[in-house]
C-alpha cells in the first residue's frame, strides 16, 4: 500500500495520453455504460496486480467498421499501438478476487480523461466493476494508478520488431525488458492466438507495483516459441 500511495503523490491532474501513435479525445464527456456481472463475485486477499495491455493492432484487424470499436479501430480518434486492457488484482496461484461489492460508478468526465489510454468507455466501466472494486475504493483512484503505471513504460519499437525474422517470444520480452530496466523475461506475460500472432502483454506485479515473477499461465508461450506482430497494414 506504500507504493500505491506514492503512486497517488505522482498523479498528474491532466489527462495521460498513453502509448497512442495518434489520440483525439471527444470534445465532451461521454455516457458511461451500464455493466452486468459476468460471473460470480469471488472476494480473497490481493497477492499482486497484472498490467494487461492490447495490441490495437491486432485486435482492430477486422473490426475496422464495427461501431462497437469505432473509437479503437475505426481511425477516426487515432491510431492506437498498446492501450491498457486493464488492471487486475492477482490472487493466490491462478485465481484472482472479482466483482466485489460496490455502489461506486464511474463518471463521465473520470472516463473522458482514459480514452486516450484505454479508447472504449464500456471496456474501462467494466474493467472498474470487475477488477478496481477489488482494489480500491472509487473508479477515479483505479484510473489514476492504471494510468501512472502505464505512462511510466518506455516502448521498443513494435513496428521495426515485427519485421524481425524468426521472431520468438524471447525477443519480444528481451526488447522490452531492455526498454525498461527492472523488468525481466520472467515478469513479462504474452498472450498469442492460434496463429501465433501477438495479442496481448501482460506485466506481472507484486503488491508493491514492482516487477514480480509470472505465474505459468500469465507467462504465456515460453521464449522459443515463435511470434508474429501485425502491423494494421
Amino acid at each position: 500500500m506504500k507504493r500505491l500511495a506514492a503512486l497517488l503523490l505522482l498523479a498528474a491532474p491532466t489527462p495521460a495520453w498513453a502509448q497512442a501513435y495518434q489520440c483525439t479525445l471527444p470534445p465532451a464527456p461521454q455516457s458511461v455504460p451500464a455493466i452486468t456481472p459476468d460471473g460470480p463475485a469471488r472476494l480473497m486477499p490481493v497477492t499482486g496486480y497484472t498490467l494487461a495491455l492490447s495490441w490495437s493492432p491486432q485486435f482492430c484487424r477486422g473490426r475496422e467498421n464495427s461501431r462497437a470499436h469505432a473509437r479503437q479501430c475505426s481511425g477516426q480518434s487515432g491510431r492506437f499501438g498498446f492501450i491498457v486492457h486493464g488492471l487486475w488484482p492477482n490472487g493466490r496461484g491462478e485465481s484472482w478476487p472479482q466483482w466485489c461489492p460496490t455502489n461506486r460508478q464511474p463518471d463521465p468526465a473520470s472516463v473522458r480523461q482514459m480514452l486516450c489510454t484505454t479508447p472504449d468507455a464500456r471496456l474501462l466501466a467494466h474493467e472498474w466493476a470487475k477488477h478496481g472494486a477489488c482494489m480500491v475504493g472509487t473508479p477515479q483512484t483505479y484510473f489514476r494508478v492504471t494510468r501512472l503505471l502505464y505512462d511510466d513504460l518506455q516502448w521498443p519499437d513494435f513496428d521495426r520488431l515485427s519485421r524481425q525474422r524468426n521472431l520468438t517470444a524471447g525477443d519480444v520480452r528481451a526488447a522490452f525488458a531492455r526498454a525498461n530496466p527492472g523488468w525481466s523475461a520472467d515478469s513479462i506475460g504474452l498472450l498469442v492466438n492460434e496463429q501465433g500472432w501477438l495479442r496481448e502483454m501482460r506485466l506481472c506485479m507484486g503488491r508493491n507495483f514492482r516487477p514480480a515473477p509470472c505465474t505459468a499461465r500469465r507467462l504465456g508461450p515460453p521464449d522459443s516459441a515463435s511470434v508474429r506482430i501485425w502491423r494494421g497494414l
